[in-house]
């Protein structure tokens, strides 16, 4: 017995000590192969530079001489003319170019969502926000720009493993060569770019949005080099935000770095998204207002849609349906299994993706809305239905346990049966508008876009400093 212990925590050291030394030499790896492309790149650039200053030299040889003469003759005033800035922290019109998210608007997921809400209102503060999008995802009818923030879409291939690095690495490349103030990277995948970055002499802002390494997606391979980025984002950036206190105490744990906590925020509706015209796109659906079930989300593993199926089954709810919105980017074994669930129960309503008026119609009318995920940041989809004034039920994970709900509106991830037994109390009260207008006061409160902008060009003139 003995000896098996001693054996087992031989083979626990020695798959430590492997990874540390795995991690290292991808470390070495990756600082090796940056430093040659960031050489390379840097000595292009510079001479790019010097060729125009060079020309601008001989172009404005004659003008500046007369400038200088009139100067002497006491015709123009030098304080006229509007002097340099030596300190980047003093600039208005900061120059931002952001990386690690698919596209907007009307594009699905978290980052997404957060960085649709966030750019239009930094755009507003003074800053010149360009965003490097995925050409595969990117909607071809919003164009160059929208709503003041400027688009460049860039290639990426179309691989779940494969499509955020690869594009973050050409977005990367690509921002050394038109020199933003600040470069922010959104995700701990992306971040395994920031040290390229900063060898092209980048200042570079990571928004940690959650450890999604944790994602039950992610096999082994996948996971370590999300840890990877994780650290090297962490390590080499010029600033951090992260988006709750859970993950602000991991980083601290973890790197011994601070970073501003900086939360998702919610855009206030108005609560005639149940008027009648609104109505009819729940209709379409076969629903009837305050009789369904609502989960927002991708369709992916970690939300735990089969979950919520079971204990809706168990529930038993007379006239009442479950609606599942969303969609999977790269439909697997998992999209495939939540089918044939939802396929075994008549009052399963699977809406696909949804955005704008038909999204605002779901979420204004459901009766309840319930999130079950394994795995959060800080979701935007629970914040949305606060933001409605929704009775909602959430797993008891510390990304939704930071939103201090109250109690009774917790369940334990994946106990079916507490799940079923809360759906069914929760359903058997009538809506209370009084009710819905406190909750909307309180998350409009704590959860304010036009904050969340104020704080972030906070940190990137801080980043600049």
């Amino acid at each position: 017995m003995i000896k098996n212990v001693v054996s087992s925590n031989q083979k626990q050291n020695f798959i430590k000590l492997s990874f540390l030394i795995l991690e290292s030499a991808i470390y070495k790896f990756i600082l090796a192969k940056t430093l040659s492309v960031a050489s390379e790149i840097n000595v292009l650039f510079f001479s790019f530079q010097q060729v125009k200053l060079d020309i601008k030299r001989n172009l404005c040889a004659d003008y500046n001489d007369e400038i200088e003469l009139n100067v002497e003759r006491n015709l123009i005033d030098l304080s006229d003319f509007p002097q340099p800035s030596h300190n980047l922290q003093d600039k208005t019109n900061i120059k931002v170019m952001m990386l690690g998210l698919r596209g907007f608007p009307n594009v699905q997921g978290g980052i997404e969502a957060h960085a649709e809400h966030l750019c239009p209102l930094l755009a507003e503060l003074g800053c010149d926000v360009t965003v490097i999008t995925r050409a595969l995802y990117q909607p071809k009818y919003v164009g160059s720009s929208w709503k003041n923030v400027k688009f460049n879409s860039i290639w990426a291939p179309n691989s779940k493993s494969l499509e955020a690095i690869v594009h973050t690495f050409l977005g990367v490349l690509y921002a050394g060569i038109k020199r933003p103030d600040v470069l922010h990277i959104h995700a701990v995948g992306p971040a395994l770019m920031t040290p390229l970055a900063r060898l092209l002499g980048l200042r570079v802002i990571v928004t940690h949005h959650g450890p999604d390494y944790e994602r039950q997606k992610w096999g082994w391979l996948a996971r370590n080099i999300l840890l990877l980025g994780e650290s090297l984002g962490m390590r080499f950036s010029n600033s951090r935000i992260v988006i709750s206190n859970v993950i602000r105490e991991l980083v601290l744990r973890k790197y011994m770095v601070h970073s501003e906590v900086i939360r998702n925020g919610v855009v206030l509706p108005y609560l005639n998204a149940c008027a009648t015209e609104m109505q009819q796109h729940i209709f379409k659906f076969g629903l009837t207002p305050s009789k369904y079930v609502l989960l927002v989300s991708r369709l992916v593993p970690e939300k735990r849609h089969i979950d919520l199926i079971k204990a809706f089954k168990l529930a038993n709810l007379k006239d009442w349906k479950l609606v599942l919105v969303g969609a999977s980017d790269h439909p697997d074994a998992y999209v495939k299994a939540l089918q044939r669930h939802a396929a075994t129960c008549d009052n399963v309503v699977m809406a696909d993706y949804q955005t704008g008026d038909c999204l605002a119609s779901l979420y204004a009318n459901a009766g309840l809305f319930v999130l079950p995920s394994s795995h959060e940041g800080l979701s935007i989809s629970l914040l949305e239905a606060l933001s409605y004034g929704l009775p909602v039920l959430a797993s008891n994970i510390p990304a939704n346990l930071e939103i201090s709900l109250p109690a009774s509106q917790y369940f334990p991830m994946g106990d079916i049966q507490v799940l079923k037994e809360k759906i069914v109390e929760i359903t058997a009260k009538p809506v209370n508008l009084n009710s819905q207008l406190n909750v909307q006061n309180w998350v409009s409160h704590y959860y304010n876009w036009q904050q969340v902008a104020q704080k972030t060009v906070n940190e990137y003139k801080s980043a600049l400093r």
